[in-house]
């Protein structure tokens, strides 16, 4: 299965529902190798770890969003209220902190680790500017979206001004390979939309295009991020790829988990409309998945469910069919490896709540 992970962009999609459907008739022992993994050692709560070092996080970022402009700086500070977990930046600092302890038992956040953490945060949110602005969002977190509050084109130069801002950061620290870095997470944005934007006509094509789009849209910037602070900590690559393979997995998952919530959760746990990836004409994991069993979905995926009736129709099969279990499926896969990288770093608290996270990926509700 590891291998699997690997290379899952070669296999064909009948390949990857065998898989899967193998998987899930295995005993349940295998099926909670995840949770195992956790529930051995003794319990770290992530955000209770975290928290030193993300204390006055959003204040931070907003001194990094100096503006003279009351308009802008009223929609920045929208979206920077503090009323998210931080999932992001908590992976960076925890990370920063089990590299760090890994290589030499240091157990403090450097300052320019955490602001990569800040930066990390400050990319996320440009990105769900102009998320909204392409997808016509009304609502995101709960509340409506800037582009429905300030209009379209001054959401966009928010979301431009966010960037701008976070690259002024990034060249702070001072270190090229951090720069290339961090930046190659705004390429694979770009990319990641473009691969949104288009479709695959080959069906044994459409889950590899996923994977990869998913990688480039949500999981880049934590496997990237992850990777940034491990350099700045460590020397050793053989530490920066065991950072940035956690990050790649453990954010595929946390992608894979939302493509599920968004037919299984309601709207008001989820902070914005449910079936939102159908009604903008997505083909997500569960949808991929339940075309195994409905083939006249291929159909609907190829005219974007753009016909009357095809989102409810598209959104019956699915919960008819094992696709929202087989995307659970896949995305514990996910975590699994990402379980089984970070622990080959020294045993240390920031190391246990990094596992602990995985299972907490997989177990969200909104």
């Amino acid at each position: 299965m590891c291998h699997f992970i690997r290379r899952s962009s070669t296999l064909s999609f009948p390949k990857i529902c065998n898989i899967f459907w193998r998987f899930h008739h295995t005993s349940a022992s295998r099926l909670c190798s995840c949770s195992k993994t956790v529930s051995d050692e003794k319990y770290q709560d992530p955000f209770q770890l975290g928290r030193k070092d993300l204390k006055n996080l959003y204040e931070d970022i907003k001194k990094e969003l100096l503006v003279s402009t009351a308009e802008l700086k009223e929609m920045c500070d929208y979206y920077f209220d503090g009323r998210g977990k931080a999932f992001r930046p908590m992976i960076v600092v925890l990370m920063a902190r089990a590299c760090n302890i890994h290589h030499n038992n240091s157990r403090e956040v450097q300052a320019s680790q955490r602001s990569v953490a800040i930066i990390a945060e400050m990319i996320h949110t440009a990105s769900l500017v102009h998320d909204d602005v392409i997808d016509d969002a009304n609502s995101r977190r709960g509340k409506m979206t800037v582009n429905q509050i300030w209009g379209e084109r001054k959401a966009v130069l928010a979301g431009d001004f966010i960037l701008s801002a976070a690259s002024v950061a990034l060249a702070r620290i001072g270190n090229t390979t951090i720069i290339s870095v961090l930046t190659q997470v705004i390429e694979d944005l770009v990319r990641g939309e473009f691969l949104q934007l288009g479709s695959k006509e080959n069906e044994n094509e459409r889950f590899a295009h996923y994977l990869e789009k998913t990688f480039k849209k949500t999981a880049s910037l934590i496997a990237n991020s992850c990777k940034a602070v491990s350099i700045l900590g460590c020397p050793d690559p053989k530490v920066h790829e065991i950072a940035y393979q956690y990050g790649k997995n453990v954010g595929i998952a946390f992608q894979l988990i939302d493509d599920v919530l968004d037919f299984t959760s309601c709207a008001d746990r989820l902070g914005k409309p449910t079936a939102a990836d159908l009604k903008l004409g997505l083909a997500t994991g569960p949808v991929l998945f339940a075309c195994r069993q409905f083939p006249e979905m291929n159909a609907m995926i190829m005219r974007r469910f753009s016909k009357p009736g095809d989102v409810e129709r598209a959104r019956k099969y699915v919960l008819q069919s094992d696709g929202v279990q087989q995307t659970t499926y896949l995305a514990q896969r996910y975590c699994h490896e990402a379980t089984r990288e970070i622990s080959k770093l020294r045993p240390s608290p920031e190391r246990e709540a990094l596992i602990q996270l995985t299972e907490m990926v997989l177990m969200r509700d909104k």
